[in-house]
């Protein structure tokens, strides 16, 4: 009985010693093979010999640093391999430089009867998922008789994506819009999971006309959540693109909130439009390029609705 006891507990010791739930993610080292275990279970490029080289590098430099600046180094490092250019570790929100105030989306109707929604990036920091949906879902519920809608995303460098999906979910036909497809998964989005993640539900949800002329504006600026939105339109046949190509970030991420406060941001899938297509590190052409999107865009829905 004591021999099977010593064997039983030398069995949980080296299960301790080799698991990363057990380590202790505040020491430098363990910090960064716990992001490394994050990125080989999860990030989209963590696979073949760069990687397993890099990884290996990484861990060897990781047993010799005592400070956690060291740690963010490496792992920011080894985070560009195996996410690729969308994949970052984040300070926290107030220490980062970069942080700009939120905007609430605009949204207005022309004298010609066309609306125009202006959709901002959003992360959900200074303005609510509600407020940013419900803004332009009830103007779109108030205003059913528009001739056409202009979505801008330009400038929209990303962030949440279902409260910008929500907002123009009448536009969106049901169903299954985007999937998601990473190393070893496939995960379809539809427009019904987006407005349940948004309180949208039952009798609230409305759809506009499929026939209804849509616009979408995009520029280097439209990256992320802000690509996802536009290729939620695509392969519909009311709806023309304009402006420039986008930022080329049209892939999907899952943070993880680190010990100190830092997250780790990878890239786990690449975007799949209803078209079949596969979208992730290139930007996004529009349909027609133009300087002038906006003038362009609403020319051709009074074309299409004389």
């Amino acid at each position: 009985m004591k021999t099977m006891r010593k064997i039983t507990l030398c069995l949980i010791c080296c299960l301790m010693a080799s698991c990363s739930w057990f380590e202790d993610t505040t020491t430098p080292e363990g910090y960064v093979r716990h992001c490394i275990r994050l990125m080989d279970k999860n990030a989209l490029y963590a696979e073949g010999e760069a990687w397993e080289t890099m990884k290996e590098q990484t861990l060897e430099k990781a047993s010799q640093i005592t400070t956690l600046e060291e740690a963010h180094a490496l792992v920011s490092e080894a985070v560009d391999v195996a996410g690729g250019k969308h994949s970052v570790l984040k300070p926290p929100v107030e220490e980062r430089e970069d942080a700009t105030e939120e905007k609430v989306p605009e949204v207005s109707l022309r004298e010609d009867g066309i609306i125009v929604v202006k959709l901002p990036a959003h992360s959900g920091i200074t303005v609510s998922d509600s407020l940013y949906a419900f803004t332009v879902f009830d103007f779109l519920a108030a205003h059913r008789e528009a001739k056409g809608v202009v979505i801008d995303l330009q400038d929209n460098v990303g962030g949440n994506m279902y409260p910008m999906l929500a907002a123009v979910s009448p536009l969106i036909p049901d169903g299954i819009f985007i999937r998601f497809k990473g190393r070893k998964s496939n995960s379809p989005i539809t427009i019904e999971y987006v407005e349940k993640q948004a309180g949208i539900h039952g009798d609230k949800a409305f759809k506009l006309p499929a026939s209804l002329p849509i616009a979408i504006l995009t520029n280097e600026w439209t990256g992320s959540s802000g690509e996802a939105t536009l290729l939620a339109f695509r392969g519909l046949e009311n709806v023309r693109t304009f402006g420039t190509p986008t930022a080329g970030y049209a892939s999907s991420n899952i943070p993880y909130l680190l010990s100190d406060g830092y997250t780790l941001v990878l890239t786990i899938g690449q975007d799949v439009a209803r078209t079949g297509e596969v979208f992730c590190d290139d930007p996004i052409a529009p349909d027609i390029e133009t300087e002038t999107p906006l003038e362009d865009a609403v020319n051709w829905i009074n074309e299409r609705t004389v």
